[in-house]
């Protein structure tokens, strides 16, 4: 075989290739240039992604090293100004780093976290607000967000059995805000997630309790947060799904809940005066008249406790329960959780009676018939000509 038909390399040596006898020897020269010069940018490709690799190998060894042993960039103190900081659910020690720098309070994520990391208590800082200052060294910083009590807190106590009235009181007086911004919220109550059954009245829905007010709480928050804890105490007490067993709505449940709530002098008694309501409402011995002054009082706006007279338990009004029997239309003031208990579980038992016959000590005396409950009541008139209580 000759040498022109045999696969060969010239002095370009690149790779092997056949070559065509009929194609003019200056293009094949040209062919065999271009294929050369792809060949040496392949070549110089891979040196690049060689080199580069490198390059980043080599330049973030350095940024490590430089961070292990360089000092974090940190404020001197003693800082200046106020700054209000929140922790946030869920924030770990980086993201309270990087909000601090934000801020302004520290001057870089890297001092925070090592004074974090030195620092065990750091593993405990609590949700909420603090007052830091601008460019704070961050251990200053630390120590302020590992010590709860420095969480600024405005710490409100709704007490049980307040109507809405005195829970916007309450409010008015232990916050910035007045009660007309509380009212107006209350007259349009959408967001504040009352039940549908509540037809947009807050009353005995504004759950009493005791809650810690941030910064930036504003009367809907208050409200709402008001309503949410309500909601806690009805799923605790299985509020429908009870007032399904009982034969009741939900709605009237509540009611119930408020009556309890303004009439059993214990917790021990709770139970028992739900069942009185139920048995009056639902028994022939009072013709379903629950005589209860508190829901009277309420429809007549006077305070509770208040003695009524023979005139007013005669005044009708949608709440005087001496003259309309069943439940009054809505709740008469806010039951706490006991009360919301005892409406879902009443006590087992036939009365239909109850009289507080010592007004000292709270004691409560059930009768399942009239003439038991004469007795009681007797027995509460000579306690009462021996006391000052009454």
């Amino acid at each position: 075989m000759s040498d022109e038909g045999q696969y060969r390399q010239d002095e370009y040596d690149v790779v092997d290739e056949p070559v065509d006898e009929a194609e003019p020897v200056a293009r094949r020269a040209r062919r065999r240039r271009g294929n050369n010069v792809k060949g040496c940018l392949a070549v110089l490709v891979a040196a690049a992604i060689v080199l580069g690799g490198f390059y980043f190998v080599v330049t973030r060894g350095v940024e490590l090293l430089r961070d292990q042993f360089s000092t974090a960039e940190d404020f001197g103190g003693p800082g200046r100004g106020k700054v209000t900081f929140q922790v946030h659910e869920g924030d770990s020690l980086a993201a309270m780093g990087r909000n601090l720098k934000k801020k302004g309070v520290v001057a870089s994520v890297q001092a925070f976290t090592e004074a974090a990391t030195a620092e065990p208590a750091s593993t405990g800082i609590q949700v909420g607000f603090y007052r830091l200052q601008k460019e704070m060294p961050a251990a200053d910083a630390l120590e302020v967000l590992v010590d709860p009590d420095n969480i600024l807190k405005n710490t409100v106590t709704v007490p049980e059995g307040l109507r809405v009235a005195d829970i916007v009181a309450v409010l008015a007086s232990k916050t910035d805000f007045s009660a007309a911004q509380y009212e107006k919220v209350l007259a349009n109550p959408d967001g504040l997630g009352l039940p549908s059954y509540a037809n947009g009245n807050a009353e005995g829905y504004l759950f009493p309790s005791t809650y810690d007010l941030g910064p930036k709480e504003t009367p809907k928050s208050i409200l709402k947060a008001m309503v949410t804890r309500w909601k806690q105490a009805a799923d605790e007490a299985d509020l429908e799904a009870s007032a399904e067993k009982l034969g009741y709505t939900p709605d009237e449940l509540m009611i119930v809940a408020s009556l309890v709530e303004a009439e059993a002098a214990r917790d021990e008694d709770r139970g028992k005066v739900a069942r009185v309501i139920y048995n009056r409402l639902e028994g022939d011995e009072t013709n379903g008249l629950l005589q209860i002054d508190a829901a009277v009082n309420y429809g007549l706006q006077q305070k509770l406790g208040v003695a009524l007279t023979t005139e007013q338990l005669q005044q009708d009004t949608p709440y005087n329960t001496y003259t309309r029997p069943g439940l009054p239309p809505t709740p008469i003031e806010a039951p706490g959780d006991a009360a919301i208990a005892a409406a879902a579980h009443p006590t087992e038992g036939d009365w239909y009676y109850y009289v507080t016959t010592n007004l000292r000590t709270g004691e409560t005396k059930f009768a399942s018939t009239y003439d038991e409950f004469l007795g009681y009541k007797r027995e509460f008139q000579d306690y009462c000509e021996t006391s000052d209580a009454c």
